[in-house]
């Protein structure tokens, strides 16, 4: 298969480097009578996890799946769809994973998008599965229960059970996952992950996020395993560390924290609207989690009222990272020594930290000139954590990479000392009579009000200052009732006139993504659908 090459150059000489599945060899070979893999009320040894993804590549390669091809697997989180991983790198194949929430359509897409080869569907999404069958896709596994696919999962490695699958040979820039973006702007996009690529992730991450890991700590597991989670968890292997998943998809916090307790849980990664959900959970206050030392939370900035919070009932535990996909999360960190749950000259405030071991970060102008400090631009980033380019999109690469840097769209600063300040993405900035508004600052504003638990800051179309912003804002549970104009009062003091929201909704809970974050494109399709950006079209007042 051949993988982009944005960045153009000379061809480079063929890098023999480590395959990824061999971090599971390691493991069933040092640590094979240790727990690796708890779900429920069932656990598999680092030796059972080995044998079954042997087992199941040996039944992939015997159904015709070679070095290069495409499995797209769209799965709840379980035992299964851990092992597919480790069964594709093993193969050398490429693991395609989507998020499972997606609608049929979404995933008949992915499996055109991708070229993928075989698709393994978990049993609750026989939908999924009709819905992506083209003629390239040779044939459908099923995992779970089900009656639809050819084969299941499970009948695959109790039939090759005993098989032996040596890990491929692989190159630097061999490809093992396809990273497919969220979608925020158009189709999603695969990107292109590889194995010499990963290595240095899964080195970066133990250094910067949770060094002095062990085979004796855990990992609780409380998102999807297709996108972060997945690759938190593929670290957690590096080290011999167990993966325990809550038993069902829901997101039960009482039972997060029971297995934290029982488990003695060390780390966890997580998006910042999850960690508030847990933190202002009253589980948090009834079970132990002293064992906790990393708490990881990405794909998003935390408020700082958040955070505070976070910081008073877990201690000094916040690791935040800021990164895309693209680059694996490998961009900034902030580490727990740098959460200050008091606001004074000493604590970071508003920052996601500084640039990540071996990743070089530049906050560029539209014609690429780095910028001084403290001036707001478009933050760019080099290192071997930079993806290989998106698969068969030509036009994608080009738009993503200038003079060897890849473009994240996220907008920021850097301070004299090197942290990186996030004001927003680029598109979430807006124009309001003729001054840009980055809405993340006015968002932080807000939530200093105690009634105010979450808040979404937009510009929508205005007649007369071409655009305006609007809070759709969340109550704290518990907490009094707040007006429109009482909030814009509270807010006045806080933000310049021309900063200030035009208009002010309550909801009950804002619309969230897959993966916990709010995406401003459905806030804005729900004020759409309300009627509501019509209403502020016509209101009055400036």
């Amino acid at each position: 298969m051949t993988i982009p090459t944005p960045r153009g150059g000379m061809a480079r000489m063929s890098r023999r480097v480590m395959n990824l599945a061999h971090m599971l060899t390691q493991n069933a070979r040092r640590h094979g009578d240790r727990t690796g893999f708890i779900w429920g009320d069932k656990s598999w040894t680092w030796r059972e996890i080995d044998r079954s993804v042997s087992a199941l590549a040996a039944g992939l390669a015997a159904r015709g799946v070679v070095k290069g091809d495409r499995i797209l697997v769209h799965s709840k989180n379980c035992d299964e769809m851990f092992w597919s991983m480790f069964a594709a790198f093993r193969l050398g194949a490429v693991w395609v994973p989507t998020n499972f929430r997606l609608m049929p359509d979404e995933v008949a897409y992915l499996a055109t998008a991708s070229g993928a080869k075989a698709f393994l569907c978990h049993g609750d999404f026989p939908d999924h599965a009709k819905a992506a069958a083209n003629p390239a896709l040779e044939f459908i596994w099923r995992i779970g229960e089900g009656t639809f696919g050819e084969k299941a999962v499970s009948e695959v490695i109790a039939s090759q059970a005993g098989a032996r699958v040596e890990n491929a040979a692989v190159d630097y820039d061999d490809p093992c996952w396809f990273f497919f973006t969220s979608g925020t702007t158009g189709r999603s996009k695969a990107a292109v992950l590889t194995h010499g690529q990963m290595a240095f992730v899964v080195t970066n991450h133990l250094a910067d996020l949770m060094p002095g890991t062990t085979e004796t700590d855990a990992s609780l597991v409380v998102a999807p395993l297709s996108h972060g989670a997945g690759v938190h968890q593929l670290v957690q292997a590096a080290r011999g560390v167990p993966t325990i998943l809550l038993p069902s998809e829901k997101f039960d916090i009482a039972e997060a924290f029971r297995l934290i307790e029982a488990h003695r849980v060390s780390n966890i990664f997580t998006v910042p609207t999850i960690l508030k959900m847990m933190v202002e959970h009253p589980s948090v206050d009834k079970y132990d989690h002293s064992s906790l030392r990393f708490v990881i939370y990405a794909g998003a900035p935390m408020y700082r009222e958040d955070q505070k919070a976070a910081l008073n009932k877990l201690g000094p535990v916040l690791v935040q990272y800021f990164g895309l996909g693209e680059v694996t999360g490998n961009i900034t960190v902030m580490p727990a020594n740098l959460h200050d749950p008091e606001d004074g000259p000493q604590a970071r405030i508003g920052t996601c930290g500084f640039e990540r071991t071996g990743m070089q970060v530049s906050i560029q102008g539209d014609d690429g000139r780095e910028l001084k400090a403290f001036e707001t631009g478009e933050i760019c980033v080099i290192g071997p954590a930079v993806f290989a380019g998106y698969y068969d999109n030509p036009e994608a690469n080009a738009k993503a990479f200038r003079d060897g840097w890849f473009r994240t769209g996220d907008l920021g600063h850097m301070d004299e000392e090197g942290f990186v300040y996030i004001t927003g993405r680029a598109s979430d900035m807006y124009i309001s009579g003729g001054s840009n508004i980055y809405p993340r600052e006015v968002e932080e504003k807000i939530l200093t009000h105690p009634a105010i638990g979450e808040v979404a800051v937009l510009g929508v179309p205005d007649p007369f200052w071409g655009e305006v912003g609007v809070a759709v804002c969340v109550a704290r549970e518990g907490a009094a009732e707040v007006s429109e104009a009482e909030l814009a009062a509270f807010l006045a003091p806080k933000v310049p006139r021309y900063k200030m929201p035009k208009r002010f909704f309550f909801w009950e809970a804002l619309p969230k993504s897959g993966y916990g974050k709010i995406p401003k494109r459905l806030v804005r399709d729900e004020l759409e659908a309300r009627g509501l950006l019509e209403l502020v079209a016509k209101s009055t007042g400036t």
